[in-house]
C-alpha cells in the first residue's frame, strides 16, 4: 500500500520576503522575476538593505509538501538544514503542516539557507538565494523506504546546481522505478534551464522522470525556440506527462497525443506571486496521485496557486482541502 501520495525533494530554505520598488532591483543590481544564487558575504549585504520582511519556510518542493498536505494528501520532503534558528524554524513549520520530514541536520556549517525575496508592486518576485546547508544533501539523505511508499517522488530543477544533490535525485528516481513508482520535476527557472538544458533533455529522453512542470519561459528556453507551438510539441513528445503553466492565461497539459487547456481561476487581487508555480504542482499532483483526470488535476492546481498569490509567502494560510471542496473540486 502507499504510505505517501507525493514525496518532494528540495533545497529547504527559509524565505525573507519584503516589498521594494524597481529602483531597489536597480540600485542592488538585482534581476528581476530571477532567481539569483548569491554568496554568504552577498547575502549579508542584501539583508542589511532589506526594508521590513516576513520570515516563512520555503523552497519550491518544501512548498509544493506543504501544499500536498493542505489538501488533505498524504506528503513526505527530503532537504538538508543545519542544526540552528533556521533550520529548527524550517522543520517545525513543514512538520507542522503534516509533512513526514526527517532529515538529519547538519551539526555545524554551513548555515541553513535563506532567500532573501523582494516583491515589487506588480507582484513579481526576486529571489536571491544563500543555499547553505543545502549543497550537503547528497544520496545518504535519501530514505529508500519512503521512496519505495510514494506514488510519485518530485524534485526541483533548483536542486541541479548544488553537485551532491544529483547523485540523490538519480538514486531516488532508481528506487521509485524499481518500486512501479513515478518521478517528477519542475524546471523551475529559465535561468536554471540555460544551466542545465542538456541534463534536463537526457533526464526525459532517458526516463529518469516521468513528468515535467514547466512555465512558458522556461519551455521556450529548453528548446532554444520562440515558437511556443514547437516547444509544446517537442516536450509533449520528451517525456510521459508534461504540463506547462501560461500565468493568468492557465495552463496546458500534454500527455501523448492528447492536450488539455486549463482555464485560470478568478482571483481577487494579485499579492505576491511566490510560491505560484510550487502549489500548482502541489494540486495537479495531489489530483494526479488521487487518479482525477487530466482536466480536473489542472484546475486544482490553479486553484492552490490562485490562493497562495493573493497572500504574502509561499505557503498556503488557509485550508486548501477547504477551498477544494468548496470550489466542487473535492
Amino acid at each position: 500500500m502507499t504510505h505517501f501520495d507525493v514525496l518532494t525533494i528540495g533545497n529547504a530554505i527559509v524565505d525573507i520576503i519584503a516589498r521594494c520598488d524597481d529602483a531597489f532591483l536597480n540600485d542592488n543590481a538585482i534581476i528581476k522575476g530571477a532567481m539569483n544564487l548569491i554568496d554568504a558575504e552577498r547575502a549579508t549585504l542584501l539583508y542589511s538593505r532589506m526594508g521590513p520582511a516576513v520570515e516563512a519556510s520555503g523552497g519550491s518542493a518544501g512548498n509544493t509538501a506543504a501544499g500536498v498536505a493542505s489538501l488533505g494528501g498524504r506528503a513526505a520532503y527530503f532537504g538538508k538544514v543545519c542544526n540552528d534558528q533556521l533550520g529548527e524554524i524550517f522543520a517545525h513549520d513543514i512538520r507542522a503542516q503534516g509533512v513526514h520530514f526527517k532529515t538529519a541536520p547538519l551539526s555545524d556549517t554551513p548555515p541553513t539557507a535563506r532567500s532573501m525575496i523582494f516583491v515589487t508592486e506588480d507582484g513579481e518576485r526576486s529571489m536571491n538565494t544563500y543555499l547553505g546547508a543545502c549543497v550537503e544533501l547528497g544520496p545518504e539523505d535519501v530514505e529508500e523506504e519512503v521512496v519505495a511508499a510514494s506514488a510519485v517522488t518530485y524534485f526541483e530543477g533548483y536542486l541541479w546546481d548544488p553537485p551532491r544533490a544529483k547523485d540523490a535525485i538519480r538514486e531516488a528516481a532508481r528506487i521509485a522505478h524499481a518500486h512501479g513508482r513515478e518521478v517528477a520535476m519542475t524546471l523551475s527557472d529559465s535561468f536554471c534551464v540555460h544551466r542545465y538544458r542538456a541534463e534536463f533533455l537526457d533526464l526525459m529522453r532517458s526516463g529518469t522522470v516521468d513528468i515535467v512542470f514547466a512555465n512558458k519561459a522556461e519551455a521556450l528556453a529548453l528548446y532554444e525556440t520562440e515558437d511556443f507551438e514547437v516547444a509544446l510539441n517537442d516536450i509533449a513528445a520528451d517525456c510521459k506527462l508534461a504540463v506547462v503553466t501560461l500565468s493568468e492565461e492557465g495552463s496546458i497539459i500534454l500527455k501523448g497525443g492528447e492536450r488539455v487547456k486549463v482555464e485560470p481561476l478568478p482571483i481577487a487581487q494579485l499579492v505576491d506571486t511566490t510560491g505560484a508555480g510550487d502549489l500548482y504542482a502541489a494540486g495537479f499532483l495531489f489530483g494526479y496521485t488521487a487518479g482525477r483526470s487530466l482536466a480536473d488535476c489542472g484546475k486544482l492546481g490553479s486553484l492552490a496557486a490562485g490562493i497562495v498569490i493573493q497572500q504574502i509567502g509561499p505557503r498556503p494560510l488557509v485550508s486548501l482541502k477547504t477551498e477544494a471542496a468548496r470550489a466542487g473540486l473535492i
